[in-house]
């Protein structure tokens, strides 16, 4: 059934729309509104700094304000109970012309380099086999980060006692085979070891769990083409998987030596009463424990200030070299990148010259 719609001529007109306002005319809103509308404006503006004003009062309170102090205190001669005078650089000029500070810087060196080489490679192995479908994985990346959860003060204690001279484990299976008893404490080198261990123990297992994380977001691709050319499980992790997760390890490379640099609790505990000196004859004394005993035992606060002033220098020199090698892999990357891309459309333009068939 159709229907039509006639139009009526005898309807009245539809309404005029009412007249704009005029922008010279309106008023700005008073009372309850006006206060809304200021709120409104303040908590749109304001309240996003007042939501990061607790991070930077923090910050300025126990970092920024510590460290500028630090500074100023490595300029003066401070004792403690004392007032300060004025020495400019001759707290640092001794630092240059100090033995114990060399020695310290040394050790630092040395132990450093004996506790992080092998924890990272010991980590990139733990990680690689943890990568794998394993039954109970979950608990074996437990029970690797249950060193990291333990106290240092425990862990110390408990290897000052297997390292011990006269009734330590370590030198009783040494003995077993045929050696004679290693002086852990106070010789050098053996004591580097034995701290080195303690903290290769604490570690290990953190840094595994990063390249765990870091390998798991390697494309399976990868692994599939290296299997089909015929790669072993060896070389697709030499080739593959380490490649993958390069910048994960310049990481962990970086905030490994920052923690050696700064290494502090375990050569003290594993001292023991000549702890802070780094043993009797200061073999395993580091910056930080000269830092402290230069403070705290002597009382030669400007001195000490000085050394951390040095570290942080050290510090800022190893994220500086951190951030070139970044950039110089960068730079890598793409210039690969830029020739695989080159090299493609070249061989397109080759095989759309050749004659069709």
């Amino acid at each position: 059934m159709a229907t039509s719609v006639r139009a009526t001529g005898g309807g009245s007109p539809p309404p005029a729309p009412p007249p704009a306002a005029d922008p010279g005319s309106r008023k700005h809103p008073s009372g309850p509104g006006r206060w809304r509308s200021t709120l409104y404006r303040l908590d749109l503006k304001a309240v996003p700094y007042v939501f990061v004003a607790p991070f930077f009062l923090t910050f300025a309170a126990f970092g920024l304000f510590p460290l500028i102090y630090t500074g100023w205190l490595s300029l003066h001669r401070v004792e403690l109970g004392g007032s300060a005078q004025w020495k400019g650089m001759e707290n640092y000029s001794s630092l240059a012309t100090s033995e114990f500070f060399w020695n310290a810087l040394a050790n630092t060196f040395s132990i450093g380099v004996m506790s992080t080489v092998p924890q990272l490679l010991m980590a990139l192995g733990l990680a690689h086999l943890l990568n794998y479908k394993l039954r109970g994985r979950g608990f074996f990346r437990v029970a690797v980060l249950a060193p990291y959860a333990t106290s240092i003060a425990a862990a110390t204690l408990v290897f000052a006692q297997l390292f011990n001279t006269d009734y330590g484990l370590i030198n009783t299976a040494l003995g077993w085979v045929g050696f004679e008893p290693v002086a852990w404490e106070s010789s050098k080198w053996p004591a580097q070891i034995a701290i080195s261990t303690i903290v290769t123990w604490r570690w290990t297992g953190y840094n595994a769990l990063i390249y765990l994380a870091a390998m798991q977001s390697v494309p399976q691709d990868l692994y599939e083409a290296a299997a089909l050319d015929g790669a072993s499980r060896l070389r697709q992790f030499l080739s593959v998987t380490i490649p993958s997760i390069r910048p994960t390890i310049l990481f962990t490379v970086v905030v490994s030596t920052i923690g050696a640099t700064q290494l502090f609790g375990e050569p003290m505990l594993f001292g023991g009463s000549v702890g802070i000196s780094g043993g009797s004859g200061n073999q395993f004394q580091t910056l930080s424990l000269l830092m402290y005993e230069k403070g705290w035992v002597t009382g030669a606060l400007g001195q000490a200030s000085a050394i951390a002033w040095v570290m942080l220098l050290l510090l800022l020199l190893i994220g500086g070299v951190q951030a070139l090698v970044s950039r110089s892999q960068r730079k890598r990357g793409a210039n690969r990148d830029r020739d695989r891309r080159g090299s493609t459309r070249s061989s397109h333009s080759r095989t759309r010259k050749q004659p069709g068939s």
